[in-house]
């Protein structure tokens, strides 16, 4: 007669997985750059700057050959990173550390900031759209209060193979934007503004209204979410060469 094992000699932890490297406090997914072409990103908030720096090395010696990137690092785990891998390039606008180099950039993504308060949101976005093997071209401060600077940017709008429109307030630009080209677009709401805003919830809204077709919509200052959809449009776009027979 057999009898079940006894349940108390039972692990609860799981076996070790195939393509996922464990730390213990993380399992990192080192096969998702072999799945989808993009490593793991480490989102940084609410990780100590000494969890910060082991995941960002761990990703880097998985993918020697691929920059690895890090989002929303507080102060102490920028200053972390910079001490522990000074090689890394650490934005403290956009909050981001990308260590290795960067992939080949196919194709352009224009990220596009209605003003200057947006530029954190904007940053994050860029520096992803690079990461990810991209191309940037970065205009900024063209808000509707002036809609002669948007127009005079025109040209680099309708170059661009994918665009990000960056924006607070009652999240306008978008709209204007995907009124003037017909170039794929990502719109970004951001917290910024006054109270009715509700902390982006305006720009939100307004941006999932837009009266524009072609406007998609990502969450309230996700330039990162933002920047990776549209790195992956750009590299679509304009695929990598294939080599002669």
């Amino acid at each position: 007669m057999t009898h079940s094992p006894d349940p108390s000699s039972r692990s609860n932890s799981p076996g070790p997985l195939p393509g996922v490297h464990d730390l213990g406090y993380a399992r990192l997914d080192t096969d998702r750059l072999e799945r989808t072409g993009d490593a793991e990103v480490v989102y940084g908030a609410g990780k100590t700057p000494e969890q910060v720096v082991e995941l960002l090395r761990t990703l880097h010696e998985t993918h020697p050959g691929h920059a690895v990137l890090a989002t929303r690092l507080t102060v102490e785990a920028q200053e972390a990173v910079t001490a522990a891998l000074p090689e890394a390039v650490v934005d403290p606008v956009g909050r981001t550390a990308v260590l290795g180099s960067a992939p080949v950039l196919r194709g352009t993504v224009a990220v596009v900031a209605a003003g200057t308060s947006d530029a954190p949101v904007a940053a994050e976005a860029a520096t992803t759209v690079g990461v990810f093997g991209a191309n940037v071209d970065l205009i900024t401060d063209v808000g509707v209060a002036g809609l002669h600077r948007i127009m005079s940017a025109r040209e680099r709008l309708d170059a661009a193979d994918c665009l990000i429109v960056v924006a607070g307030m009652e999240g306008a630009l978008p709209s204007v934007v995907g009124g003037l080209v017909g170039v794929p677009l990502v719109a970004v709401p951001t917290s910024v503004g006054y109270g009715a805003s509700f902390g982006g919830v305006a720009a939100l809204l307004g941006m999932l209204n837009s009266c524009a077709p072609g406007v998609t919509v990502v969450n309230i200052d996700n330039g990162f979410g933002a920047g990776v959809f549209a790195a992956r449009v750009a590299r679509r776009a304009a695929p990598a060469e294939v080599k002669s027979q």
